[in-house]
């Protein structure tokens, strides 16, 4: 089976493309969101993966660069719904800042404590402080930091699967209502792949989101290294 899949280099891109749509397709014919796209595309393709014993390299083998190219202009689309919605984050800027912020203490503090509970070692502990940023920054400062990047880009993929199912039942079970907020909230955890779900609930937790993508990478920068020292 790996040697039909390795003949015909772009059968990865496509089979994530068409189960991607196959789960939207689900979704408008139900009239709710009965299964994540995202998470649906990932363990469908990973269920192919293991079930033919077919190596990664060789399912995405050039369909993945094109997907990898593709992933950066894709974030700097977000931007668009920032830009229609700048005159309302501006005004609310303080709690934008603030939010992120917190956020990204949670976070910090969240691994630093399993960094002491687990007895991490130091590398698999520097591993997990870029989980919550796009991997476009993340990736680089793990390695940076002298963490693996592989473990780093599989948690920022998990940390981004999971904001984008669970962010709206979340929000319902703690009653945060306001858009800003909820943009915000999934933003500041679950970077681009939660941004996407955001888009989803409106334009003002779209735009709230995309800018805590970025808010969220610059605070992580700064913190991070400071965090590292702890080992």
């Amino acid at each position: 089976m790996s040697e039909i899949f390795a003949a015909c280099s772009c059968f990865g891109l496509l089979m994530a493309m068409g189960t991607y749509q196959l789960a939207r397709a689900i979704n408008k014919r139900v009239g709710k969101e009965v299964c994540n796209p995202l998470l649906f595309a990932t363990l469908l393709c990973g269920a192919v993966l293991l079930g033919t014993g077919t190596e990664y390299d060789i399912f995405y083998e050039n369909g993945g660069k094109i997907l990898e190219f593709l992933l950066t202009p894709a974030t700097i689309c977000l931007a668009i719904p920032l830009y229609k919605q700048f005159k309302l984050l501006k005004k609310n800027a303080g709690a934008v800042l603030a939010g992120c912020v917190a956020g990204v203490a949670a976070h910090m503090a969240g691994c630093a404590l399993m960094l002491f509970i687990f007895h991490m070692e130091a590398a698999e502990y520097i591993s997990l402080l870029p989980k919550s940023i796009t991997t476009a920054i993340g990736k680089g400062l793990s390695e940076e930091l002298g963490g693996f990047p592989a473990i780093t880009m599989a948690t920022i993929m998990l940390t981004g699967l999971f904001g984008a199912v669970a962010a709206p039942p979340l929000l319902k079970l703690f009653r945060v209502t306001e858009p800003v907020s909820q943009g915000l909230a999934i933003g500041t955890s679950s970077h681009a792949a939660g941004t996407s779900r955001a888009v989803q609930l409106g334009e003002i937790q779209g735009a709230a989101s995309s800018l805590a993508i970025v808010v969220t990478g610059l605070l992580t920068v700064v913190a991070a290294p400071v965090f590292a020292r702890l080992v």
